[in-house]
Parts: C-alpha cells; structure tokens; sequence
C-alpha cells in the first residue's frame, strides 16, 4: 500500500511537471525502477509510457481549450514524432545508446546557458514562419526529437519547448502547448511498441494515469495562470535538474 501511495505521489507531480515544461519523467521513472527493482527495464517504461500519454493528452487538450495551439507547427510534427520514434525505438534495440548518455549533460548545458543569456528568450509569441517553411521545419524536429525519444529519451519535452522557442519565435507557454501534441504522438508510438511486446502493468499504469491526469490539469492552469515567465523558470529548474541527473548518469558508467 505503501508502494503504490509512492507511486501515486510520483505520477501526480509528473504530471503537473510535464504539463507545465516537460520532463515529468524524471520523477517518475526512478520511482518505477526503485519500487519495482525486479521487473524488467522495458516493462517499467512501457507503464509510464502508459501513464504518460494520458497526463500529457490531458494537458493538450487543455491548452487546446485556453491557447490559441500553431496546428500548422502542431500537426507535422507530430506526424514525425510518431513514425520515428518507432525508428528510435527499434534503433536502440540494434546499437547501445551509451555514447547519448555521455552527449546528453553537455548539450543541456548548452541550452541552459543559452536560456539564462537570453532573458528575453520566450517571452514575446512572434512566429518566424509560415506555409512550407513552418511545415518542413516542424517536420524536421519532430523527426530529429521522435527518433530520440524512441531511442533514449530524458528530456524530451524540455528539448521541444526549447526548439519551439529558439526556431520558431514562440512564447514559453505558446512552445510548450505544441510541445504536448507532439509528446502524445511520441507516447503513442512508444506504448504501441511496448504493448505489442506485452511490456506493460495495465493496473498499475491506469492507476498511474488517473494521478497523471489530476497533476497535468493543475499544471496546465498553473502556466496559464502565471504566464510565459512562469513557464521559463520552470523550464530552467527542469533543465538544470537534467543535467545534474544525466551528468550523474554518465559518471556512473565512466
């Protein structure tokens, strides 16, 4: 009973942390592994892919209700999202995925750096582009972050609302509505894979999804509430987070 309060606590502030900038992962994921420490790897991302993709669907559909959400950026990418991050995702089964967990505090780094330069970074929605442009770029992106979503994964969501800033001119809270639509193809396309190779806990990732879903909706009200600068501070705790566990991460293996 224990476990599962733990768990419930986990997945409810993974969703409120996802809703707002992403990275919701990094709470819930290591709770998954120290809980259920003899289940395998594979089975345990497969239930929080499962919890997952209803918290981030619920804070789409949310943004969708208040945000004016750019579809044209939306929808191609996550298009993308979804077709390659079953390339990722069978990828990762052919080459190991270690030389990411080296690269991966660096270009953090970068982006944190880059953020904290740039205090104006986000906080004015002026879009840099439209028609074929907009569409091939997003295209681009949701290809590039799909494939790493499927092929190794911390950080994804942190990573779009970057992009969607810094290439597209959007607000904070303008990238990180979009960032939800391209995040639920990217769960979906992953959840459809583990449950094809039966690496799901139905259970316990539907009871998972409900606590999701209660976090994701105070997270969604918490950015829209507080604005664009409330999403950019998020995002730069979020980041700094990552880079401390990913650098933690990479220390180990060396």
């Amino acid at each position: 009973m224990v476990d599962l309060t733990i768990l419930a606590v986990a997945a409810f502030s993974a969703g409120l942390v996802d809703a707002v900038v992403g990275g919701g992962g990094l709470i819930q994921i290591p709770v998954l592994f120290s809980t259920f420490g003899n289940t395998a790897p594979a089975t345990l991302l497969g239930t929080s892919k499962l919890a997952g993709i209803f918290g981030t669907a619920a804070a789409a559909v949310n943004y969708a209700r208040r945000v004016s959400i750019a579809w044209t950026t939306a929808a191609p990418a996550a298009f993308a999202a979804f077709l390659f991050a079953f390339v990722g995702a069978y990828t990762v089964t052919k080459i190991p995925a270690d030389f990411m967990r080296t690269l991966l505090p660096f270009v953090l780094i970068a982006v944190a750096i880059y953020t904290f330069r740039r205090k104006d970074l986000g906080s004015i929605h002026a879009p840099l582009h439209s028609g074929l442009r907009e569409r091939l770029l997003a295209v681009g992106i949701g290809a590039c972050i799909g494939f790493y979503d499927g092929f190794f994964g911390p950080g994804t969501g942190s990573f779009l609302v970057f992009l969607f800033v810094r290439l597209f001119g959007f607000d904070f809270l303008g990238a990180s509505a979009v960032a939800k639509v391209v995040n639920v193809a990217c769960n979906l396309s992953a959840l459809l894979w583990f449950g094809y190779s039966g690496h799901l806990l139905w259970q316990l990732g539907l009871m998972m999804a409900v606590c999701q879903v209660a976090g994701s909706l105070i997270g969604t009200k918490l950015a829209m509430r507080h604005g664009s600068g409330f999403v950019r501070r998020v995002f730069l705790v979020v980041v700094t987070i990552l880079i401390v566990k990913t650098s933690w991460d990479a220390w180990q293996r060396w």
